[in-house]
């Protein structure tokens, strides 16, 4: 092999290495002045949720699922994570758990926003 070869194979594999860092970062992106998750669903706040705690579990999860951590996701910048009642992770922005909703069919749906006058779509 060339020096030359083996050069692009060092850069290949060191991008390789840092891709798995890159997909643990941010759970989700700005689009349209509105949070949406990486498959471009809308993102939602709830009023009731207070001190870094989610009060939307069991049937209110099954509308509202919330944006779930997994292990070894880390936080940077206003992401952060919060724990359920029921011990798994949850992705919230400066604070406030994040969900979707489960009327939402495809990226881009706001049906939820203003729901009850509790639920509103999360702006950054």
């Amino acid at each position: 092999m060339t020096r030359h070869t083996l050069n692009w194979m060092a850069l290949f594999a060191t991008v390789a290495l840092a891709l798995p860092g890159v997909a643990v970062a941010a759970p989700g992106m700005e689009q349209g002045g509105v949070l949406v998750d990486h498959a471009g669903m809308t993102l939602y706040t709830f009023d009731k949720d207070a001190g870094g705690n989610s009060m939307c579990n069991d049937d209110c999860a099954k509308n509202w699922p919330p944006l779930m951590a997994k292990a070894g996701d880390a936080a940077e910048g206003k992401w952060s994570q919060i724990k359920r009642n029921d011990g798994s992770m949850q992705w919230a922005y400066n604070g406030k758990p994040l969900y979707t909703f489960i009327k939402d069919k495809k990226g881009g749906d706001m049906t939820g926003d203003g729901m009850k006058d509790l639920w509103h779509v999360a702006k950054p």
